[in-house]
């Protein structure tokens, strides 16, 4: 990532008259600690540094902000797309091959949608238009129209275990977890234009890195993790996570870019990993079966899911460290979900309890617990803030 220089003060001293100069060379303007200095007979402004250009994957829209990838998914700030959605909870059962959609105003059930076998993710499309339902062992995608809550013809797609999409929107990512392959797809027609073999089992999740040069996947069977070339679409890096019997699951890229958190329920913690190095991580432990992992809307603090434990860790980007742990007060099983759209309410699937959670992010206290169907799972919140969508239950930029 890249960081704007500090302003440079130099003192110049003009021969025998000793008028001292103070020369501020900054990037766009002055500094803020002279923004209120008179503006006069200056010396010449010194160059500044020239800044290192990152050259993003062509065709992706830039970062709003270098310093923070979620620059854009500030409270309410929803695109034109999607202003006009109704805000619903999608929920998908596993086990009852349907998506449970809820009220997020009543914390009730509207509604209850037939889908494919064993559907897993509920994943936003890059242009936000489309809701995709994964069924994994119906080798289909259900499509639901967000505006009307309406689902349609389903596409066939062999193992759709997860969804991403690639930064610049070309193309879908597939995770066929089974089937032991990146799939790359059109992404708006879904027809398949290039299949990666993997070495490892169980591909699932994943996140790119500030550029969208590459990202990093998660293997959940064998306790791996790749680096791909994103435009290249071909693996480029894999390593086995340094504890027997690892079972990584979510990613998320910190918002200064420079760490990849990875969770991992059998390690029962997070690998924080440099994604440019690809070097070896290190565990930061947060609780039993830790499985999701979601930023706030101040992109201050992360909300870790502990589904072994009933439990929510919280870990502070800025001091780096675990700063609070919120327990569920009958217990449960919080596995995946996302932040409302105002960043007041985490909601959370209970992959065992067959129920949803909804959680004040201020305090903690639990507002919810909603009856879905068997087997709840990559619950999706929608509409969410930002401008284009990256896949799984929603990761937004």
């Amino acid at each position: 990532m890249l960081t704007p220089p500090s302003p440079l003060h130099r003192v110049l001293t003009a021969g025998a008259a000793l008028t001292t100069l103070v020369v501020l060379a900054g990037c766009g303007g002055p500094s803020r600690d002279h923004a209120d200095e008179a503006l006069g007979s200056k010396a010449a402004v010194q160059p500044a540094p020239a800044k290192k250009t990152v050259q993003g994957l062509p065709g992706m829209p830039p970062l709003l902000d270098p310093t923070d990838v979620y620059a854009a998914d500030r409270p309410n700030r929803l695109s034109p797309v999607v202003k006009d959605f109704p805000s619903r909870v999608y929920v998908p059962n596993t086990n009852s091959n349907t998506v449970s959609v809820i009220d997020p105003k009543t914390y009730r059930v509207i509604e209850t949608i037939p889908v494919g076998a064993q559907p897993q993710h509920v994943v936003p499309s890059w242009d936000m238009k489309t809701l995709w339902v994964n069924n994994d062992k119906g080798n289909t995608l259900t499509p639901i129209d967000p505006k009307t809550g309406k689902a349609g013809k389903p596409v066939d797609v062999h193992d759709p275990y997860n969804l991403y999409f690639t930064p610049n929107g070309k193309y879908a990512v597939v995770m066929a977890s089974l089937d032991r392959e990146l799939v790359f797809r059109d992404a708006h027609t879904m027809k398949r234009v290039k299949t990666e073999p993997v070495s490892c089992y169980g591909v699932n999740h994943a996140d790119f890195s500030p550029d969208g040069r590459y990202f990093i996947v998660s293997c959940e069977f064998s306790g791996e993790l790749l680096k791909v070339d994103t435009e290249r679409m071909k693996v480029i890096g894999q390593q086995k996570l340094p504890y027997h019997g690892a079972m990584p699951q979510d990613v998320k890229i910190s918002p200064d870019g420079k760490k990849f958190y990875i969770a991992d329920m059998m390690a029962d913690g997070v690998w924080v990993l440099d994604g440019d190095k690809f070097t070896r991580p290190t565990l930061l432990h947060t609780g039993k079966g830790c499985h999701g992992l979601y930023v706030s809307r101040d992109s201050r603090e992360m909300y870790i899911s502990n589904r072994g434990e009933g439990t929510i860790s919280i870990f502070d980007f800025t001091e780096d460290r675990l700063t609070k742990k919120w327990r569920l007060p009958a217990g449960g099983s919080p596995d995946m979900g996302g932040v409302s759209a105002d960043g007041k309410v985490l909601w959370l699937s209970g992959r065992y309890n067959a129920e949803v959670y909804a959680i004040d992010t201020r305090t903690g206290v639990q507002l919810a617990r909603i009856p879905v169907g068997s087997g709840p799972h990559g619950l999706a919140v929608y509409p969410q803030p930002g401008r284009y969508s990256l896949g799984h239950t929603g990761i937004f930029r």
